[in-house]
């Protein structure tokens, strides 16, 4: 059975200069939304607001397009027709019925799980593992950058499930805690997170107790209590930007034991020669992966 209809939907066509005027006077007559659009849009007439430098443009559409939201059990057609009347305006009318929908729902169904490499899976708390034997990371999208979907956390997670690195673990700039929670599930006997935006921090605390994962995280813009803030690691992960990256060079590579890995990601494989660089006075960086125009930076301090 098709779904009721909560709303109503006028898609009114009239004179660019009277669009402001008709809009405001549907929204006193009624209307729980109005947006304006040039009506020939995506056809040779499209009008448009912005060119490149030198180009003339007009700041009126050739022709708008009115779209009016109402209640269902509002007269819509007598509505826009007093207003148009008001104004004086000839306006061509649509009216479409809006059901209801399911939002949540909707936005969840862009989200489905999502295959790392070997047995480490991405699942959203609303599907079923589609492996139960599998290492399932449960990770719901967030304020928190990290859904394993962007191809530099992807690297980075394949990268752990081949190396599985059983010492400590820092996730500099951890976002939603994945890399820091995949180390920990993949085997790492210590995962600690850091991030500067303390929404980051709340995130990756929430996401490990989703995945009953033990892991400490810190707000990076703060002095990290004892013994964190002198700690060295096994491996450090920093999956940012290149220009932090540049910056933090000293920084992450004192948080490094001997012979401990540095993984850099997050900087576009063009970049990559130049971080070597940066970095080349504490230890040797190689390429360890490119996806799709993104690179992996993977590197040993010296014994």
């Amino acid at each position: 059975m098709a779904a009721q209809a909560t709303w109503v939907s006028a898609r009114i066509i009239a004179d660019a200069q009277q669009a402001d005027a008709l809009g405001d006077a549907l929204m006193e007559a009624g209307a729980l939304s109005v947006t304006v659009e040039d009506a020939d849009a995506g056809t040779p007439e499209e009008t448009p607001q912005y060119g490149e430098p030198g180009m003339e443009t007009q700041l009126v559409w050739a022709r708008s397009v009115l779209s009016a939201l109402f209640d269902a059990d509002q007269p819509v057609a007598e509505i826009v027709a007093e207003c148009a009347a008001a104004l004086g305006l000839q306006a061509e009318l649509t009216i479409e019925d809006v059901p209801e929908t399911d939002w949540v729902r909707a936005t969840q169904a862009q989200f489905e799980p999502i295959p790392i490499a070997g047995p480490l899976w991405i699942v959203p708390t609303w599907h079923t593992p589609p492996q139960a034997d599998a290492i399932n990371l449960i990770l719901d999208p967030g304020l928190a950058f990290g859904t394993g979907s962007h191809p530099t956390t992807r690297m980075c997670l394949q990268w752990l499930v081949r190396e599985r690195p059983n010492g400590s673990v820092l996730d500099y700039g951890c976002g939603s805690g994945i890399l820091a929670i995949a180390a920990a599930k993949l085997g790492a006997r210590e995962v600690v997170g850091v991030d500067i935006d303390p929404q980051a921090v709340r995130s990756a605390h929430d996401n490990a107790d989703a995945n009953s994962v033990e892991a400490a995280f810190f707000d990076a813009s703060q002095t990290l209590p004892t013994p964190y803030d002198e700690q060295k690691y096994d491996v450090v992960l920093a999956n940012i930007l290149a220009n932090p990256l540049r910056v933090l060079a000293p920084a992450l590579t004192a948080r490094l034991k001997p012979g401990a890995s540095l993984v850099l990601a997050g900087l576009l494989a063009e970049q990559a020669e130049e971080l070597i660089g940066i970095y080349s006075p504490w230890l040797t960086l190689h390429v360890g992966d490119t996806q799709e125009g993104w690179s992996l930076l993977v590197g040993t301090l010296p014994q």
